[in-house]
């Protein structure tokens, strides 16, 4: 049903305005953001692998693996504490982030808090790449991991405040696909640094981390703020503006004052955590808690992350592991460019349940 400007689809709101280019270009550049999270993923498994850097940051691990050399057992050699911190602290330092972006998203916007990650990775992953000892190793992956909280915290709510409806779940899923490249890249980047002679392949590999950090600082200070932040900053008139501008009309009435409401009924939510727990809400708190609980626990990010060790301990070479890391991600990019051009046409859990499928498939093999 069509009736001033809004028309009502399945009980939800579709505002009148079009797509054009300006908000397709600023969610690009706003989901670049997952190029740090996605890099960093695809670098660090083809990092622990390389000889040179073992010999340098962990011998213990590099020796344990010549004396299992020729033994049939090919699993635990990398059991290293030492080495399992570095892998683990980005991933501590992104969850203490998280909380602190979660407040500087609200208060300064998100342009603001996007910045801070870009900052954030860039610093870090120039303290990897100049890296002299493991101190600075471990500064740089915390620093890393700020970063990665930030960004992971305030570029996935940018793009859903600014995407029109019709089309946010395939600009939201710039982000993931951002990752995902992020990580191909990464692998082959670790492919080719792995070949140089010199042996400082895993510097260039941690280093190039740099080029989406600084990618995210300079997008992050180019981009409009959201109309959603605007107004909750209490800029009324600048947040109808943007909110005209990103929409290509004029007519941004009904959408604009379910804005207003919405965020003077967050205001007036006086214990927001204490507010979610009521028995009201516990179905949407409990799934959205367990949904991505349980995606974690299919062990993707473990098989992207570690997928050059991962192939070691089954007996593929150096060179090996690393290609087969790069045919991951690829696969990887497809996957998330067919969810891309189906989100908005066949639903979320279409591809919810087709995911969950695929899943139980691909577990059912491995058993096998």
């Amino acid at each position: 049903m069509a009736g001033g400007g809004i028309v009502v689809q399945s009980g939800g709101r579709h505002y009148e305005g079009g797509v054009n280019a300006f908000v397709i270009i600023t969610c690009l550049v706003a989901a670049m953001g997952g190029l740090l999270f996605g890099y960093d993923l695809g670098i660090t498994g083809g990092v622990t692998s390389m000889e040179p850097f073992l010999i340098k940051f962990f011998p213990k691990v590099h020796q344990q693996m010549k004396d299992d050399a020729g033994s049939s057992n090919q699993y635990c050699k990398f059991d290293s504490e030492l080495l399992t911190l570095f892998t683990s602290s980005l991933y501590i330092a992104a969850l203490v982030a998280s909380f602190f972006a979660s407040v500087t998203t609200r208060v300064f916007g998100r342009k603001m808090s996007m910045f801070f990650g870009g900052l954030f990775f860039l610093v870090g992953a120039l303290l990897n790449g100049f890296a002299m000892n493991i101190e600075m190793l471990i500064i740089g992956r915390l620093l890393l991991g700020f970063g990665v909280g930030y960004a992971n915290q305030s570029v996935p709510v940018y793009l859903s405040e600014m995407a029109p409806a019709k089309i946010r779940g395939a600009l939201n899923m710039g982000f993931q696909m951002a990752i995902t490249i992020g990580i191909l890249v990464a692998s082959l980047v670790n492919v080719a640094m792995a070949k140089l002679p010199s042996g400082n392949g895993w510097r260039y590999s941690l280093g190039l981390g740099a080029v989406p950090a600084v990618l995210m600082v300079v997008g992050s200070l180019l981009l409009p703020d959201t109309p959603n932040s605007i107004l909750e900053r209490g800029y009324n008139e600048k947040a109808r503006a943007m909110l005209q501008k990103i929409r290509g009309t004029k007519n941004v009435e009904e959408e604009f004052q379910d804005l207003i409401d919405a965020v003077e009924t967050a205001k007036k939510v006086e214990h927001p955590w204490k507010n979610i727990t009521q028995p009201k809400y516990r179905p949407q708190l409990v799934m959205s808690t367990l949904i991505p609980f349980f995606q974690q626990l299919t062990g993707i990010n473990v098989i992207m992350f570690y997928a050059p060790v991962l192939y070691i301990t089954l007996g593929f070479g150096d060179e090996a592991s690393l290609l087969g890391a790069v045919i991951s991600g690829g696969v990887n990019v497809v996957a998330t460019l067919v969810s891309i051009l189906t989100v908005d046409k066949f639903g979320r859990r279409i591809l919810f349940l087709e995911v969950a499928h695929k899943c139980l498939f691909a577990r059912l093999l491995w058993e096998l």
